[in-house]
């Protein structure tokens, strides 16, 4: 605006032409022709002031009892007249709406300034001299826009909660889907005696989708050998799942090919009851314990009791394999649902009542829940209090799932070619991996919490929005400064 005023001055005063840097006048008056043709397209009381007559008494500038002052400007009269340690500026800012292009290239300026201020910063700066209308939301928005703020906020998306899976509310038989995870190391002794020597240890926890029961086993390593060893056991003593969710843990990965062996050297007593296909692994997203929540609780409350009963103590594996035992057993009677204060109400539904008296070749049975207990066998005495656990099941428990705990607002989304960073929990904001959206994958109920990002060198990755951190494009990565407003101090 300088350059242009200048134009318009040489073209007027050919004798008389300025030529060189511009000087600090310049510069003053190009400032006032901005804000003065912001004012004029951004209030229709303009006008009314210019020709001296009254505002109306519903506009929005009668509580700043504004003026015009000789550069034609709106100013704010305010309370600060009697100020004398405050300059003119101070106690009469020039207005502005915070909806005009000019208002909001003030606030950029100010912001790359100021070194990229805080928005409450950044308003109070803007305020040494001008006046915005609605300045408080328009210094948030610039913070966020500025794509060097938002590296360093590193702040990810949080879609809505989903929907629980089908198969956290079919009733089936205990552990018939599982989730499975590893926590750990625990220590333990090699031997007894002295001169016995502490090794590593993990625990591998199986959770049952639909009664939440848990199985804990104690695993010597990491390896997939070790993993399919604890998956026997489990297996043995609790059947043959159909399908297991898990982590992306390379251990769990590495089963994928291993498993058909497993099968083949099972007991002929395992493989008869066992279910004709193979048992599905699924797997989720990486870098995202989210998703497997309900493992994740499990091995929270695990964690609990282990760290109170053990403590410093050092147990043999055969010792540490009773604690789990014993730890298992006191999670499976925890309730599954509130329990009431009525004497008169039925014990509380726990995990063990699904797991007890049901062997691993038991048939699939008729309907005994509605038939009077006098015209029923033993068998089907012991089968009728097993639907009913069901029951109660589907009336107590499942009810409570319906409320989501978090996350019960619909975020922002993702859209495909949108420029994102990849959280690590282990490196800081500024060494995160950029990266772009290639595609998203809608859940069931519409909304994306999964996407695949292009890296630099080429590869896709797929991470869940809670590790993806968007940046913004509405505004220039490199914005060049412009030279000092002096009119704005």
């Amino acid at each position: 605006m300088a350059y242009v005023k200048r134009f318009i001055h040489n073209a007027q005063s050919p004798s008389n032409k300025l030529s060189g840097a511009l000087d600090v006048d310049e510069l003053r008056e190009a400032v006032n022709t901005l804000a003065r043709l912001s004012q004029q397209e951004s209030f229709p009381e303009y006008n009314t002031l210019r020709n001296n007559k009254p505002l109306a008494k519903r506009s929005q500038l009668m509580k700043l009892s504004v003026f015009i002052d000789e550069n034609d400007l709106i100013r704010v009269g305010g309370r600060l007249y009697n100020a004398s340690e405050f300059n003119y500026n101070k106690k009469h800012p020039i207005l502005l709406s915070a909806k005009h292009p000019f208002t909001y290239l003030l606030f950029r300026y100010e912001h790359l300034r100021q070194l990229h201020a805080a928005p409450q910063l950044l308003l109070f700066t803007i305020r040494e001299s001008w006046w915005p209308i609605g300045g408080r939301n328009l210094a948030k928005k610039v913070v966020h826009e500025c794509i060097i703020c938002t590296r360093l906020s590193g702040k990810t998306l949080t879609p809505i909660m989903g929907n629980l899976p089908t198969e956290r509310l079919a009733p089936s038989f205990p552990f018939a889907v599982s989730g499975v995870d590893y926590f750990g190391p625990v220590f333990v002794l090699n031997r007894k005696g002295r001169g016995a020597k502490l090794i590593k240890a993990y625990v591998s926890l199986f959770v049952c989708f639909a009664t939440r029961a848990i199985h804990l086993e104690l695993v010597g390593d990491l390896s997939t050998d070790a993993y399919l060893l604890a998956l026997k056991r489990f297996v043995s003593r609790r059947g043959k799942p159909a399908e297991i969710f898990s982590d992306n843990g390379r251990n769990f990965t590495g089963l994928m090919t291993e498993f058909s062996k497993f099968l083949a050297n099972c007991a002929d007593e395992i493989k008869e009851f066992a279910i004709n296909n193979n048992i599905k692994f699924k797997f989720i997203p990486p870098y995202s314990p989210h998703f497997g929540g309900l493992w994740e609780a499990g091995v929270k409350s695990c964690k609990h009791h282990i760290r109170r009963v053990v403590g410093n103590a050092n147990f043999t594996f055969e010792e540490f394999s009773t604690v789990l035992a014993q730890v298992e057993a006191v999670l499976n009677s925890r309730p599954l649902s509130p329990m009431s204060t009525d004497p008169n109400d039925f014990t509380p539904l726990t995990p063990a009542h699904f797991l007890v008296g049901r062997p691993l070749t038991s048939p699939a049975c008729e309907d005994y829940e509605q038939v009077p207990a006098h015209r029923l066998t033993r068998y089907q005495r012991v089968e009728q209090a097993r639907q009913h656990f069901w029951s109660r099941w589907s009336k107590e428990y499942v009810s409570e799932l319906q409320v989501r705990t978090k996350w019960n607002k619909a975020g922002d989304s993702l859209k495909e070619d949108t420029l994102v960073l990849i959280k690590e929990d282990n490196n800081p904001p500024l060494k995160w991996s950029m990266g772009r959206i290639v595609a998203i994958f809608p859940g069931k109920d519409g909304v994306s919490r999964v996407a695949s990002i292009r890296m630099a060198n080429g590869n896709v990755v797929r991470r869940a929005f809670s590790k993806i951190c968007p940046l913004p494009v509405t505004c220039d990565p490199h914005p060049t400064a412009p030279t000092t407003l002096t009119g704005s101090k």
